[in-house]
C-alpha cells in the first residue's frame, strides 16, 4: 500500500513537472519558431533542372516556389540593370522546369482535349487534372490548348510582366510587356494563322517600334528575330494561310486590304516599305516562287 502511494506521488510530481515545462516552453518567444523555419528554408535546395523520372510534380512546384521567393527578394534590392540579368536567368530556369512538366505530365496532356465539352473554352476535367491545374497555377503555369489536339504547359501570358514590371530598364520593360501581349493567344498551328492579319500587322509595327527605340538593347537580337519571323508570315503567308490566289492571279482581297491599311497608317515604316515591294513584285508578275528573293525576304 505504501509503495502504491509513493508511486502515485511520484507520478503526480512528474505530471506537475511536465506541466511546468510545457508552460515554460510555451512562453518562448515566437522568434524561435521563425528562426527554425528560416533555417529550414536556407537548407532547402531546389532540384536540378534536368528532367528525371525520380522527380515528382511536387518537387518541381517546390523548386519554382523557391526561385520565385528568391527572385522577389532580389529584385527589390537590385538596380534595374541588375534585374535585367535576373529576368533572363529566371526565364531560362522556368523554361527548363516547364519542359520537365511537359514530359512528366504527357499522359494528361495527351488526353486533355478529350475533356472538352463542346462549348467554347469549356472543359470537364477529372479531379486529378483539376488538382494538377491548381498546383500549376500556384507557380504561374497553365494548361494551354494549342490546337489540332495538342496541349502544352506554359507560363501564364502576363506572368513575367507581373513580376518585373517597373523593376527593369525601359527596354526590358517594353520587351516583357510586348511578349505578354503576343502570348495572350495562340499565334499559329500546323502552318495556319490563328490571329487576324490585322493583329499580325500591328505586332510587326510594335516590334519595329521597339527596334527603332532601343537599337542598342541587349534584347535587340531577339526583337529582330521576332520581327523577321512575323514579317515572313505577313508577306509570304503560311502553308494553311496563303496570301495569293493562284487561280485569280492576285493577292486575296482581304489580305490586300490589310496591306493597304499598314501602308496608309504607317507610311514611313520598314513594314510598309517591304509590303509595297511585295505588291509591286506581284503586279510585275514575278513568279510566286521567286517573290521572296525579289523582295530580299527569305525563310
Amino acid at each position: 500500500m505504501i509503495k502504491k502511494i509513493v508511486a502515485v506521488c511520484l507520478l503526480s510530481v512528474a505530471v506537475v513537472s511536465c506541466k511546468k515545462e510545457t508552460a515554460v516552453s510555451g512562453t518562448k518567444p515566437a522568434s524561435d519558431s521563425i528562426a527554425k523555419n528560416e533555417t529550414q528554408e536556407s537548407q532547402y535546395k531546389p532540384i536540378d533542372t534536368a528532367c528525371t523520372q525520380e522527380h515528382q510534380p511536387a518537387d518541381y512546384i517546390a523548386a519554382l516556389q523557391w526561385y520565385r521567393t528568391k527572385i522577389y527578394k532580389e529584385i527589390t534590392e537590385n538596380s534595374p540593370e541588375q534585374n535585367n540579368k535576373v529576368y533572363e536567368d529566371y526565364v531560362k530556369i522556368r523554361e527548363k522546369y516547364t519542359d520537365c512538366f511537359n514530359v512528366s505530365q504527357s499522359e494528361i496532356l495527351d488526353q486533355y482535349v478529350e475533356y472538352h465539352t463542346g462549348e467554347p473554352d469549356t472543359y470537364n476535367l477529372p479531379d486529378n487534372v483539376k488538382k494538377m491545374a491548381a498546383e500549376l497555377s500556384k507557380v504561374g503555369l497553365e494548361f494551354r490548348v494549342m490546337g489540332e489536339g495538342l496541349t502544352e504547359i506554359h507560363s501564364l501570358p502576363g506572368y513575367y510582366e507581373s513580376v518585373f514590371k517597373n523593376k527593369v530598364t525601359p527596354d526590358y520593360d517594353a520587351f516583357i510587356s510586348q511578349m505578354a501581349k503576343d502570348n495572350k493567344e495562340n499565334y499559329a498551328v500546323n502552318g495556319g494563322l490563328l490571329i487576324t492579319w490585322e493583329e499580325l500587322g500591328d505586332r510587326l509595327i510594335e516590334w519595329e517600334n521597339f527596334m527603332n527605340k532601343y537599337p542598342k538593347s541587349p534584347l535587340i537580337k531577339t526583337a529582330k528575330e521576332n520581327y523577321h519571323n512575323y514579317l515572313l508570315d505577313y508577306l509570304l503567308g503560311m502553308d494553311s494561310s496563303r496570301i495569293y490566289d493562284s487561280e485569280e492571279g492576285k493577292i486575296y482581297d482581304d489580305i490586300k486590304e490589310e496591306y493597304n491599311r499598314i501602308i496608309k497608317k504607317y507610311p514611313n515604316s520598314q513594314t510598309a516599305k517591304k509590303t509595297k515591294e511585295l505588291i509591286a513584285a506581284y503586279d510585275s508578275h514575278v513568279p510566286v516562287d521567286q517573290i521572296g528573293e525579289k523582295i530580299n525576304l527569305r525563310r
